[in-house]
Order: structure tokens, then sequence, then C-alpha cells
């Protein structure tokens, strides 16, 4: 790419979806801006799940993969239990087919090997800016941030489920609602469990996931480096108001209501728990936008912005990372003077794809929530995670340069 082809991109957040879209637009030779609103960034949060598809994205960056090697989570499967202890069925990787390797680790400690990564390759980064407002005229695109205007050929809105570019790619303001569902989170070290004899089967052989599930409700537990940490999720029904938050510290004792009559081995758990460690997640529901476009096309929503995923999915992350890869290309191809067309081709090659993945979420939930629990022993493998091809096997910056020709003339007949 020429620089004068080249493409100016801005990105609103420093999330998954936006280092992933500036890492892979230096990838790609353009120039890249980076707003982020907090002052630093810290290693926050539990666990997090990425499937092969964003692992292939992950390889390509050199020395990503070898950091995460010694801090992801190393189990080879997944044993189910009913909410009464009962084993159910132990679902081995090794088993299964494969599609590439999956990296699931500690949310805050995988975001800062990327962060740092991001650096490195270039990314101009700014700390500290909030946005309040975005822009765009025929010939560019921006944001007001700090009260001061940065301007660019194209913005990329990774701004989370509350993004500022929602308002301008949709003409109003796109209220959250409770799914009726909330998560309780956490992630302590597994000292008190390794020692606990109900608990100790999850820390004493390496890594180990686990989990359980009940009517309505299921709960996840995982230790990671060699069994010396320990992180564990519950979802559970939750009408809650989220007008203002949807994160809350949690509270042990709401967490024992939810699951009250299950077994000794999640009581001890709980009880193991540090208090100030749990947090309250409200799952957040938006019906799917009309579009991810400004009406000029010199703003895209990604990430969360664009499209929430529930947990049960275990691809929010990975579809925020299939976002940046495949709009690194488009706009690659399309190149400065073309950058809208690249914008709009990145929506519609992406749109049909992530909605599909999405509804997986809601398919798994409600096979483990409203499950036959009196005859599921005899049924095990209904309850398995689905692993499918066309979505772990997907490379996105492939399948980006393979479709987009094809993409530009569809959008042009439209038109």
């Amino acid at each position: 790419m020429t620089v004068t082809d080249q493409v100016h991109v801005l990105i609103v957040g420093a999330g998954f979806a936006g280092l992933t879209a500036a890492i892979e637009c230096k990838r790609h030779g353009h120039q890249v801006t980076l707003l982020e609103s907090f002052p630093e960034v810290k290693a926050l949060g539990d666990i997090i799940s990425f499937g092969a598809n964003a692992g292939r994205i992950f390889k390509r960056w050199p020395g990503v993969e070898e950091q995460f090697d010694k801090i992801c989570i190393q189990s080879k499967g997944l044993l189910f239990k009913n909410y009464l202890g009962e084993d159910l069925i132990y679902q081995d990787w090794d088993k299964e087919p494969y599609y590439g390797k999956n990296f699931n680790g500690h949310r805050g400690e995988m975001h800062e090997i990327i962060y740092r990564h991001a650096i490195e390759v270039g990314v101009d980064i700014k700390l500290g800016h909030r946005v309040t407002d975005y822009f765009e005229t025929d010939t560019e695109a921006g944001v007001v941030a700090n009260g001061e205007r940065f301007s660019a050929d194209v913005v990329l809105a990774a701004d989370g489920v509350r993004s500022k570019g929602r308002q301008i790619v949709l003409g109003y303001d796109d209220k959250p609602k409770s799914s009726g569902y909330a998560i309780f989170r956490t992630w302590f070290p597994a000292g008190e469990l390794a020692t606990n004899p109900l608990t100790k089967f999850m820390c004493e052989n390496g890594d180990y996931h686990c989990g359980w599930l009940g009517p309505d409700i299921h709960f996840l537990a995982a230790t990671t480096k060699g069994g010396k940490d320990f992180s564990w999720v519950c979802t559970h029904k939750d009408e809650a108001d989220i007008e203002e938050s949807w994160s809350t510290p949690g509270k042990l004792e709401d967490a024992r209501k939810v699951l009250e009559g299950w077994e000794p081995a999640v009581q001890a758990i709980i009880d193991a728990t540090p208090p100030d460690s749990l947090v309250d997640w409200k799952l957040v529901y938006r019906d799917p936008l009309p579009t991810w476009v400004s009406p000029k096309a010199r703003i895209a929503l990604i990430g969360d912005a664009a499209h929430p995923f529930l947990p049960t999915s275990i691809q929010g992350a990975s579809q925020a990372m299939e976002d940046g890869a495949t709009i690194a290309v488009t706009l690659e191809l399309a190149g400065k003077q073309k950058a809208p067309e690249a914008i709009r081709a990145f929506e519609a090659i992406r749109y049909g794809r992530v909605r599909a993945a999405q509804l997986t979420g809601e398919s798994t939930r409600e096979k483990w929530h409203k499950a036959d629990f009196d005859n599921l022993k005899n049924t095990p493998e209904k309850i398995k995670l689905p692993r499918e091809e066309w979505l772990l096997g997907h490379d996105a910056e492939k399948h980006a340069y393979e479709v987009y020709n094809e993409t530009i003339a569809a959008l042009e007949a439209k038109a």
C-alpha cells in the first residue's frame, strides 16, 4: 500500500475489539490512532474464552501465542455434573474435531499482553481520552474527546454496549435492556480449594474445567496455572433494572440463595470465594441493529458496540476479533479514496455470520437451563458444548480476501 493510499483509522476503545482492529489495521498498512477513556490499563476481570477462529488471529501476532501459553487454561476437557453433584458426561477435547487452537484465561492478563503487542507494532494509543461525540462528512470522520477534535478517514467505534457511536449510526439512542439473566463471576487463588476434600479434584492434577447444570442455572468453574488460580461463573435468572449500571460488586449471600440446595462442592467453592472478588454482572440485551454503519459510511460499530453476545455462545470476544481482521482487509482492498466502500463491505461480510453466532448463545443456554433433569443421565450427549466447523474453522482474514469483490458487486447491484 502506497503512502497516498494509506487509510487513517481512528479507533475508539481499547478492549479486545479495538485492540484487534488496531493491530490488524497496522498489519495491513494503515495509519492507526486509538483513543481509550481509562487513564491506565489494569489487569482486571476474570475468565474469558477465545475459540479457534480467534486463535488463528492471535497466532499471526509474533510472540503473543507463547505468552498466552504461560497463563491460559490447559484443561483436557469439560466435566458436566447435575446440580446434585452426579456426573453426567465428560467432553474430552482430544476426541472432538480439531479446528485450531483456542485460548482461555484471565481477561486482564490476556488483555495486557495484547495491549503491549499493539504498542510494539506501532499503534498510537492515547489513554485518558473520553469521547463525547462523533461526526462525519463526505471526506472524513472523527470524534470529540476531552474537548479536542480528532479526524481520520474512518472511525471504528469499539466502545462497548453503550457506544456513543450508536447514536450517529442509528439516528437515535438505543437503550439497553435486561436479558432476564445475570452472572456472578470471580477469580481468586485456589489455595483453600486445593486442600478441601470436596474441591481438590479440580486443583491436584493441573488445570481442570467443570460445569454444574440445574433448572434455569448453570455454574462453571475452572483452574489454571497448574491448578493455582480458580474462577467460577454462575448464570441465573435476574430481572433487575440495568438503566444505570450492569456490573456491580456481588454479594456472596445472593449467590448462596441462587444456588441453595446444590451439591456440597459448589457450596464449598462459594465459601472459599473472597467477598471482595465477586462481581454481579447483569446480562444486557439489545435487538439486532438494522445497521452498524453511519449514513455516510465513515463510521462503523464493531464488537459489543455492534453485537453484544451471551456468554454461553463463547464467541463474543472471538467475533469482535473477526470484526477487526475483516475490516483491516476491506480497507486495504478499497484504499483511502474508497474507504466508505470498505466500511459497507465489512458490514455485508460480517452481519449474517455474527447473527448466526449470537443465536448459539441462546440455544446453548436453553439446552442447559431447560434440560429434562429427571432423565438427563440417560441422554447426556445433549448437553455437550457445540463445536462446529463453520464457527471455529473460520479464517476471517482469508474469507475477507475471498469474498470482497463479489460483496462489492452485490452492494453496487442493490444501489
